[in-house]
């Protein structure tokens, strides 16, 4: 049975290249929302952001970041590492920056979204993995993330159960 996580990205930018990420279907995602459904969201405040992440982290063992160039610093960004961590759940991230999006481009790697975050005093990135595929070729990037998602998982929540 696929673990059920949450993803966490940057809509505007990366939601393409998260889509891929979803269709490799070895990990149960929130479903990933049109652009109106999105937009409607939006429109009720910060009160019904917070109130759809909150619904959708509800039951996931582990947060996914898939970071593309803007990801990190994002106020919704931060709010979703804090709240998955607070929560007990597996933190790692994952640089999606070489998977080419819709116009079959690819974009500039993000930083660490994790910086800035610690825990106990010592940096979050202890605890949270970032994962950068060591290939720029898009379908072999798909390939390793394919190859390795469900282990960096399961490493993450191992690593949170640690503390």
């Amino acid at each position: 049975m696929a673990r059920k996580c949450f993803y966490s990205f940057h809509y505007n930018l990366d939601n393409w290249r998260v889509q891929t990420i979803k269709n490799i279907g070895s990990i149960e995602g929130q479903p990933l929302l049109g652009s109106n459904k999105w937009e409607e969201i939006k429109k009720g405040g910060d009160a019904a952001i917070q109130k759809w992440i909150d619904e959708q982290m509800r039951g996931k063992s582990c947060v996914i970041l898939l970071i593309g160039s803007e990801t990190a610093g994002r106020k919704w960004i931060n709010y979703e590492i804090k709240k998955g961590w607070d929560d007990g759940k597996g933190v790692l991230g994952i640089h999606i920056h070489n998977l080419l999006d819709r116009n079959s481009s690819k974009t500039a790697k993000g930083n660490n979204p994790f910086s800035g975050f610690t825990v106990q005093g010592k940096p979050l990135s202890n605890w949270a993995k970032c994962y950068d595929p060591p290939v720029s070729d898009s379908k072999k990037v798909y390939d390793h993330i394919s190859n390795n998602i469900v282990s960096w998982v399961e490493e993450a929540i191992r690593l949170r159960k640690s503390l």
